[in-house]
């Protein structure tokens, strides 16, 4: 990705790496760990929990980050910009993959075996549901603010504020009651969805707001000001977060779903936009970053399907966690994350070159 004067977004390529491999080490670690090392009386496994709290947010931010800074880097009608049917195109593919990694049945036509369990897991909302549905709101907004000549900033907020408010009334109510489980599923987390879109969606939508700003203000990243500015923003996030603990404590003298999970949702934020604010600071001292890193960052779709079906499997393919669910120690569990962690990027480099050499082909034919 780049702005107007082709130069890459250094800490954005940092970022989506970062973001990815945390994803596969939370996911590995959680697959094999054994029960009787999760205990929060161990500080080890205290701190890992509560760092991996903050990965699927990471990931979903930073995608509304690069969405939304491609979809405004093109100053064109909303009707014209080429980034609006990718944009559709990148939300029918994430639905699409997103469904087929939690198929029922190696049957593609065939669901007569496939019991209520299995139809509840198929409809479960995970991570590439979420931000499917987040770019597709980004793409409604952006063409709001567009019509009602409004500041994108307004209405990314506005949006933000949405799913993370509704979300206090959204999980109280039994979707199910009302509507059949596929749509509910969207809503609340009572039929075992991970990421529904309240009050997941937020995250997406605030990243739209630093990723059109940057579009906006183009190489105002690589200045000091800018990261300055992010780590403010985190700093402010946090101070809402326990403003909020204060005020419940004042009044209630207890913690109750909303204190708790509003001040969570500010808490998150602001540790993103500190964690951004540190990367964009690191992108100052270096001039580029390993080729690798960046084609980790790039492939990031393809690096959650193919970690996923080694540790899960998938409807045709058997994954390793089913066969060591949760029996390894410590030491055995972070290797086995590492492993995976260098399998990945060999396998993206893998992919990188064919890609390449498919494409040189491709040029020699034509010519």
């Amino acid at each position: 990705m780049s702005s107007g004067s082709k130069q890459r977004i250094i800490f954005l390529d940092l970022m989506r790496a970062f973001a990815v491999i945390m994803m596969i080490q939370g996911h590995t670690i959680d697959t094999f760990l054994g029960d009787q090392y999760r205990t929060f009386d161990s500080s080890t496994y205290d701190i890992w929990f509560t760092i991996r709290g903050f990965t699927a947010p990471i990931f979903m931010f930073v995608s509304g980050v690069t969405f939304t800074y491609l979809l405004r880097s093109q100053s064109v009608p909303f009707f014209e910009n080429p980034r609006v049917n990718k944009g559709i195109h990148r939300f029918m593919i994430l639905l699409v993959i997103g469904y087929l990694l939690r198929f029922p049945t190696p049957r593609m036509f065939d669901f007569s075996e496939v019991n209520h369990g299995q139809w509840l897991t198929f409809f479960t909302v995970d991570a590439l549901h979420l931000i499917a549905f987040g770019i597709l709101f980004i793409l409604c907004l952006s063409y709001m603010a567009e019509k009602y000549k409004r500041s994108d900033y307004l209405v990314f907020s506005i949006g933000a504020a949405f799913f993370f408010f509704a979300f206090l009334i959204a999980e109280k109510i039994n979707w199910a009651n009302f509507l059949p489980i596929p749509f509910a599923a969207y809503l609340y987390q009572g039929t075992g969805s991970y990421f529904p879109l309240f009050p997941w969606t937020g995250y997406v939508i605030s990243g739209a707001m630093l990723g059109s700003y940057l579009a906006r203000n183009p190489l105002s990243f690589s200045t000091k000001q800018f990261s300055y500015k992010l780590f403010f923003f985190g700093v402010i996030s946090l101070i809402v977060c326990y403003l909020i603990h204060a005020v419940e404590d004042s009044l209630y003298y207890e913690k109750t779903f909303w204190t708790d999970n509003t001040a969570l949702i500010f808490y998150r934020l602001g540790i993103i936009l500190m964690l951004n604010s540190f990367m964009s600071f690191i992108s100052l001292r270096i001039k580029q970053i390993p080729d690798l890193i960046s084609k980790m960052g790039k492939n990031t779709l393809l690096v959650y399907a193919v970690h996923v079906v080694i540790l899960y499997g998938s409807a045709w393919i058997p994954g390793f966690g089913m066969f060591y669910p949760k029996t390894l120690n410590i030491p055995l569990s972070i290797l086995a994350a590492l492993l995976l962690i260098v399998f990945m990027f060999w396998f993206v480099s893998l992919f990188e070159r064919l890609k390449n050499y498919r494409r040189r082909k491709i040029v020699a034919v034509e010519i």
